[in-house]
């Protein structure tokens, strides 16, 4: 069954690394295989990363869109990523570890998702 997503007029997808966009009105595509996407809504932009735990998201999120040749360096962004936010975030060790094994797993969405909710506003 294929995966429905609607983007809203001029919203950005990313598809396996692919940058597509909606023209000026809303689209409705449908994913019939497998593929990483995410859409421009649920991305945290690299300027916008303010914080160590916004920096990990990031990581998480160029491993979950990385190709076969960028993997090895996003794993280590990650590993990087990870052991920031642990040094500024001790109360947070077991979350932050967390999201890195669901990123490590290959749950990239769900360590993106999980490691949002560590993201106070404002950070």
């Amino acid at each position: 069954m294929p995966l429905k997503v609607v983007l809203r007029p001029g919203e950005k997808l990313v598809v396996n690394g692919a940058v597509l966009a909606a023209g000026e009105r809303a689209a409705t595509l449908f994913l019939h295989n497998q593929a990483q996407f995410l859409r421009g809504r649920d991305m945290l932009r690299p300027e916008d990363a303010r914080c160590a735990l916004g920096k990990l998201q990031i990581a998480i999120q160029a491993l979950y869109l990385a190709t076969d040749s960028q993997a090895m360096e996003s794993r280590t962004a990650l590993v990087a990523a990870a052991a920031a936010a642990r040094a500024a975030h001790p109360d947070l060790v077991a979350k932050i570890d967390a999201c890195t094994a669901l990123a490590g797993e290959g749950a990239g969405y769900q360590a993106m998702r999980a490691c949002a909710k560590l993201i106070a506003p404002g950070r």
